[in-house]
């Protein structure tokens, strides 16, 4: 386990939700994008907008700024607004990623808390872990409204990137 390995992941993490982005979100309608659905965190934005928000949250706490609220799908009812935050958390993201050192990733990061017993690669790996478990489920939903999708599966991304 090191630092380079995390940051290999992130990319995947990554790739995959800009893929799920441009691929099946952008040419869905408004109403499609919005529909609720009893499923999880409902619609296709609502879905977009926790995987935002979780990772902003994560990534806050581990760069040790104040964790922002838990974002509000509705305050993110237009596409570009969302694709510019969303641009902006995973900007934050890559620039911690890079200064990720391998030692780091034994630490814990979290001083007090509920989180105060976790150690850095658990965090990281939750994190990105909770990307995947979101992405299937925004697949299934999109599946659901008849879009043609295909794997988020790690290995064709290691495939594509070798």
């Amino acid at each position: 386990m090191n630092a380079n390995a995390f940051r290999h992941f992130y990319d995947y993490h990554f790739t995959e939700n800009h893929k799920i982005w441009d691929s099946y979100v952008t040419p869905l309608s408004h109403e499609q994008f919005t529909q609720h659905v009893d499923y999880s965190y409902g619609s296709v934005r609502d879905q977009i907008v926790h995987i935002m928000s979780v990772d902003d949250t994560w990534f806050s706490g581990l760069r040790g700024v104040e964790n922002p609220k838990p974002f509000n799908p509705a305050t993110f009812d237009d596409r570009e607004i969302i694709r510019a935050h969303w641009d902006n958390v995973e900007q934050n993201m890559h620039d911690y990623l890079a200064k990720l050192q391998n030692e780091m990733l034994f630490e814990k990061p979290f001083a007090d808390g509920e989180d105060k017993d976790l150690i850095m690669w658990q965090v990281l790996l939750h994190v990105a872990n909770h990307g995947t478990d979101h992405r299937a489920q925004i697949l299934r939903v999109l599946n659901d409204l008849g879009v043609k999708t295909t794997s988020q599966d790690y290995i064709f991304y290691v495939y594509d990137h070798l």
